[in-house]
């Protein structure tokens, strides 16, 4: 099943400093700590969209409206959207900072990596959850 981008209002990284962006007009978030988001992206590859890191956590750009219906995955993983009355902003860097450990784009924007389809996302997050060593998930 291929994933079509939805239709979302025009937008693009910033060209010079990091800027605050309301999540929900452009698109909604899911946020992972990083050694889930690893795996995540392995399981993904092509098919991931764009990914922001900043020390220890990746978030995916899926499509607006889509974090409401995630639900809890584990208590470290949050899908943040315009939904309720709760207003969020997401840390953006300018699209040439593709190096970390600072806000970096992880997986960078382009033509055809924009957002995540949903679907995959949960899938490879499920399966990057249940490949979690038995240590970690006990330290959290």
């Amino acid at each position: 099943m291929t994933f079509t981008q939805p239709a979302a209002e025009p937008w693009s990284p910033p060209r010079g400093e990091v800027e605050m962006v309301q999540v929900g007009p452009h698109w909604d978030v899911l946020r992972a700590p990083a050694e889930i988001g690893e795996r995540v992206l392995a399981l993904l590859g092509d098919a991931s969209g764009a990914v922001i890191a900043d020390y220890g956590l990746m978030y995916w750009l899926i499509p607006s409206g889509h974090a409401e219906h995630w639900g809890r995955l584990q208590r470290s993983i949050h899908a943040l959207g315009a939904h309720g009355a709760e207003v969020t902003y997401v840390g953006v860097p300018p699209a040439h900072w593709r190096g970390g450990p600072r806000l970096h784009w992880r997986v960078p924007m382009g033509p055809d990596r924009y957002l995540t389809d949903p679907g995959r996302l949960r899938e490879a997050l499920v399966r990057a959850i249940a490949a979690e060593p038995a240590e970690e998930a006990t330290a959290r």
